[in-house]
Parts: C-alpha cells; sequence; structure tokens
C-alpha cells in the first residue's frame, strides 16, 4: 500500500500592544489517528509557560489542549510540529457508489417509530443548522444542479463539488474569519473555509449529513521555484455521510477527493467547532497573530530547514 510521510510546523505568535494579565486558550492542533493517518510524533511549545495546561477530547473526538495564563505577559508564542503518516483513503464500493441520494436523505428523517443505527445516530448531528452554516432554499436550489431525481448521492456529491469549484473564485481578500456564508455564496468568492460551508449549507438543506473538516494540504510552488519556509496555511474541506462506508471526503476548493496531499486535524459541525487557536483575554489591546504553516514531505525535510531558524524567528528579528 502507497503511503507518505509529512512534517508539519504551525506557528502563530501573538505580540500584545498591552499587557494581559488572564487567558484562557483552546487549541485545536493534534492530528487525528485514523485508519488512513497515523501521528508518528507531535510536540506542542508554548511560550511563556502557562499557569495550567490540560487535554482532553471534545465531543466529537479531536484533541484540545487548554491553556490557562494568571501571570503578565505581553506574546504568545506557539509551535505545534508533527510528523505524520498517510495511506491511500478507501472508497466507496461499486454497490454503495450506486445509491441513490433521495433513498440516504429518507434514512436520515426523523420518524418517532424509527430507531436509527449507531451510523445514523452520528451522522445526525451534521444534518442541522450550525453557528455558521445556515439552512436554507437558496443552497437547495443551487444543489438541485447536481442533485438530479434518482442521481447516486456519491456521483452527485462529486457533481456538486466541481459545481462550486467552477462557479465560486478563490480570493484570499473576498472574505474574513466570520464573513456570513449568504456574503460569499452571493459575492461568489472566498476561501477554502467558504467553499466548505457553502458546499455544507447546500448538502444540508435537501436533507443530507455533512461535516466540515480541518487540517493541511501539501502545496507546490511555482516550477523553477524553491518550497519557502512558513508559506502555506490550514485548509478546509467536506465530508458527506454514505450510508454503508462512512464519510466521503470532497474539497470544493481544489475540486478533488482528498488523498496523500491533505493531513487532518479534525472535523466539527462548521469551523467554530474546529478553531485551530481560539480563546479570551483581558488586556492586550489591539493586536493581530503572525501565522505560518510549514507543510514539507519527507524527502524534502533536511534541504528546506538546512538553514535553521524559523519564519517567526526571523520576523521577529
Amino acid at each position: 500500500m502507497t503511503f507518505v510521510r509529512y512534517h508539519v510546523r504551525h506557528e502563530t505568535l501573538y505580540e500584545y500592544d498591552q499587557v494581559v494579565g488572564e487567558s484562557h486558550h483552546l487549541l485545536r492542533l493534534t492530528p487525528r489517528t485514523l485508519p488512513w493517518q497515523r501521528n508518528l510524533e507531535h510536540h506542542l511549545a508554548i511560550a511563556p509557560e502557562p499557569s495550567a495546561r490540560r487535554t482532553f477530547l471534545d465531543s466529537f473526538g479531536n484533541w484540545i489542549t487548554a491553556i490557562h495564563y494568571t501571570a503578565d505577559h505581553d506574546y504568545l508564542k506557539i509551535t505545534s510540529e508533527f510528523w505524520v503518516e498517510l495511506r491511500d483513503r478507501p472508497k466507496p464500493s461499486a454497490d454503495i457508489a450506486k445509491v441513490a441520494w433521495e433513498a440516504v436523505r429518507d434514512s436520515l428523517r426523523y420518524r418517532a417509530d424509527r430507531k436509527f443505527s449507531p451510523e445514523h445516530l452520528e451522522a445526525s448531528a451534521f444534518r442541522f443548522v450550525s453557528p455558521n452554516v445556515p439552512i436554507d432554499s437558496r443552497y437547495a436550489a443551487y444543489a438541485r444542479d447536481a442533485f438530479h431525481p434518482g442521481r447516486a448521492l456519491v456521483e452527485a456529491a462529486d457533481a456538486l463539488m466541481r459545481q462550486i469549484h467552477r462557479d465560486f473564485s478563490f480570493d484570499p481578500s473576498a472574505t474574513e474569519t466570520f464573513t456570513p456564508v449568504e456574503e460569499a455564496f452571493q459575492a461568489r468568492r472566498g476561501v477554502c473555509q467558504d467553499f466548505s460551508h457553502i458546499m455544507i449549507a447546500c448538502l444540508r438543506s435537501i436533507g443530507l449529513a455533512a461535516r466540515y473538516m480541518s487540517g493541511y494540504i501539501l502545496t507546490h510552488p511555482p516550477e523553477g521555484k524553491a518550497r519557502l519556509v512558513g508559506a502555506d496555511a490550514t485548509h478546509a474541506w467536506v465530508a458527506v455521510f454514505v450510508p454503508g462506508f462512512g464519510w466521503l471526503e470532497l474539497d470544493p476548493t481544489n475540486a478533488l477527493w482528498p488523498g496523500l496531499e491533505h493531513i487532518t486535524l479534525g472535523w466539527g459541525r462548521d469551523f467554530s467547532d474546529i478553531t485551530p487557536m481560539r480563546g479570551v483575554l483581558l488586556g492586550g489591546g489591539e493586536h493581530e497573530p503572525e501565522i505560518a504553516v510549514t507543510v514539507v514531505p519527507e524527502k524534502d525535510f533536511a534541504s528546506l530547514y538546512a538553514s535553521g531558524g524559523t519564519y517567526l524567528e526571523e520576523l521577529s528579528r
């Protein structure tokens, strides 16, 4: 079986305008262990040293590191580094791939006398409105271009992914982290987070279960250019529930099925469930994080880091 290994470094630096007296942060930076993904080694460096630190699992099975500061501090630097091994993801069998989307929709509908299987019960959490994903007839109407009557779910979901990729333009300046889905949908512009939220809204609006996937993707430098430390970013994609198979992953930003270049951190109902870092603090004034992400294949690791220092270390000099 084919496998690849990657080293990932995700650096976040906050330099506060004012001293922070107390703060709490939740970090979702630990990659999940999955049948096709093995977490070989993970280190999480935090400076200054927090007053308290603990790890636990959230309701979706994602690892969270919670940190608490009670002493004054004027900066926060978090570096997550890990090695991960990826193998080919399974694909739905020919029989499962033929199941009509309406049959899947109907299997997820609540009925007073119906007892859900464990897989359907899990999927039901991803069927409804969530903080950043609405359900609306506009998204259902858009999805109908792909979800024809009687069409197989797998084929229709793939068609919707390609439809979004065709109709929407990737534009980092068009949206911000908390731009409502409605705005990105109207503008037909956005980034991977927007495309994923829109696709999830479309799927849920026709009665299907879909979840938000968070992680990283290997990027390829332009021909003739060297790979750069800190030039990558976090990535988002979608998974739709397919009974008898599980969760079929689809990347509308790139119009492809995730494979050996998609590294999974975790999943939730939308971005709000799986933000890499969020927190509450007293003080701090105005502050914006500096973020640098590097995803590098094992074969390129030694040459990429031969010069020593990291992106944020260079930035702070």
